[in-house]
């Protein structure tokens, strides 16, 4: 094999596949096997890190970056001049495989742009992955992205070889979907997520890990409110494990597209109003109706402040479905608290102790009968619970090695 070759597909093909952040490995429990090489386990394979903190030991790569489709935001998208490259499926097997026994990964997250039609495409992705599992024996981890409007023959062989897969959405409505992806459908990914919810709900060994979707977020105009809905109806109707979302980058110049610099701060409130959505009982009108997301407190904040009728809560007697929505407060402090108010009434010393975090809880809750926070008016404690946004960088004591130089360790076998 022409390892220069390869070296220069595997750099393409990885930074091609770099703005797919649904790539969470957490959730197979795919386990040991005799015979096979590689295990999965409930807590994950996050073993590595990136340079902006997630723990992560995927090796994350397209099949192919050739493109039919002409979707205005994405790099990969027909029109664009760029370098193109495509792996055939044994060499991807073989690469795989060759990271894998070094230990440079121990999973993978597979992706590919519609090279000819989807079925073509997502026929030669399922082979690769039918080949690491039947030839190669790998038990590994792999999460399988899917090619929208496939066949449901090659769907359902897929989600029977992957622990995860996901479609993506990419747009939260079907105008701007129309407008800014005009060879995709809403039905022809929603189509496949129903089928993938219902492969799941059946049992057996299709999809350990479920599926997940991502949004695209700011590249169309649609408010918090809208995207915040749409994920709780996704929830809802296919089970999904998680909805990514992706700040717009502006990787390529066109009318249709704003301008603008990542909104990273918005990324994140819809991240945080997701949490509430998934763990704390909250519906998407609770966290908002209408517009977007407040910028200068987080959803559950901004939830208590329009709700301050609701408030002070007693910490000795509120019930655990109250306590998790106070401010400050989450699941295991929730817990903690319900576990140590069995033997004795808590004081705010004993709060201390256990560690409850209290900076903005204190605004929302009395203990023993006595109130600790400041103002009750909305604005006085908006103004005291606002966060100081502000730019910080992350220091990582780990450089995470690129694909191509792990190949170049590899070279040898090539």
């Amino acid at each position: 094999m022409d390892f220069q070759k390869l070296a220069q597909k595997v750099e393409i093909l990885a930074e091609s596949a770099k703005y797919d952040v649904s790539c969470s490995s957490s959730g197979s429990d795919r386990g040991s096997q005799r015979g096979r090489l590689g295990n999965c386990a409930y807590s994950g394979i996050c073993h590595s890190f990136t340079p902006d903190g997630r723990c992560i030991s995927l090796l994350k790569i397209l099949l192919s970056n050739y493109c039919a489709y002409d979707c205005v935001y994405c790099l990969n998208r027909r029109s664009n001049d760029l370098p193109r490259a495509r792996l055939e499926p044994r060499e991807l097997c073989e690469l795989v495989m060759a990271f894998y026994r070094r230990n440079y990964i121990e999973g993978l997250f597979l992706s590919s742009a519609v090279e000819k039609k989807p079925d073509y495409t997502f026929e030669r992705l399922t082979e690769t992955v039918r080949m690491l599992r039947e030839e190669y024996k790998f038990n590994g981890y792999i999460h399988l992205k899917g090619i929208p409007a496939s066949d449901p023959e090659l769907i359902r062989r897929a989600a029977a070889l992957a622990d995860r897969m996901s479609f993506n959405i990419e747009l939260p409505s079907e105008k701007s979907l129309r407008l800014l992806a005009p060879q995709k459908r809403k039905e022809g990914i929603l189509a496949p997520m129903r089928q993938l919810s219902a492969v799941k709900a059946e049992g057996g060994r299709s999809l350990p890990a479920g599926q997940t979707t991502q949004m695209i977020v700011g590249a169309s105009p649609e408010p918090d409110a809208a995207i915040l809905k749409l994920s709780e109806g996704l929830y809802q109707k296919f089970g999904l494990k998680r909805v990514y979302f992706s700040a717009y980058m502006p990787v390529v110049q066109n009318s249709l597209l704003p301008a603008l610099p990542p909104d990273l701060i918005r990324e994140n409130r819809l991240y945080q109003a997701d949490w509430l959505l998934r763990f704390y009982g909250f519906t998407a009108d609770e966290i908002l109706s209408s517009g977007n997301l407040d910028r200068s407190v987080d959803p559950k904040c901004g939830w208590a402040l329009r709700n301050l009728d609701l408030f002070p809560v007693e910490i000795n007697r509120a019930p655990f479905e109250t306590l998790i929505r106070v401010p400050g407060l989450g699941l295991k402090s929730a817990h903690k608290i319900l576990a140590a108010r069995r033997f004795a009434s808590l004081g705010l010393e004993d709060l201390k102790r256990m560690r409850i975090p209290l900076k903005r809880t204190l605004h929302f809750v009395t203990v023993g009968g006595r109130y600790y926070g400041g103002p009750q008016r909305p604005d006085r404690l908006r103004e005291l619970l606002s966060l100081q946004e502000q730019k910080s960088e992350q220091l990582t004591l780990f450089a995470p090695p690129s694909p191509r130089n792990l190949l170049t360790a590899l070279s040898g076998e090539f």
